[in-house]
């Protein structure tokens, strides 16, 4: 999760092998300042399709579209940290399947 202002999204990313990008983000402006907001989802998912991970971003709330999108790439930077840490605990890749 993060927060921005008023806005709030959610983002998860799994690196799995498998590309898939799950986007649930309505921004109701075609463009915040000069960046149009439809260039969002194309940037992730190429992202997601050349990455090989499965990434799931919702915007929650937000009433300001440059707060929005804001808070979605900052949600995501934040699960892509997550995504990427070893955890201490574990035996092995961070798989199910014992592979990434």
């Amino acid at each position: 999760y993060a927060p921005m202002d008023e806005a709030l999204a959610r983002a998860v990313v799994d690196i799995s092998g498998r590309p898939l990008l799950v986007w649930e983000v309505r921004i109701g402006r075609e463009k915040v300042g000069e960046f149009e907001t439809e260039l969002a989802p194309e940037f992730f998912r190429a992202l997601t399709s050349k990455g090989n991970v499965t990434v799931h971003i919702d915007l929650l709330r937000g009433e300001n579209a440059h707060h929005s999108l804001e808070a979605v790439f900052k949600a995501f930077g934040r699960a892509l940290d997550r995504a990427t840490r070893r955890e201490e605990r574990a035996q092995g890749p961070p798989s199910t399947k014992g592979r990434i």
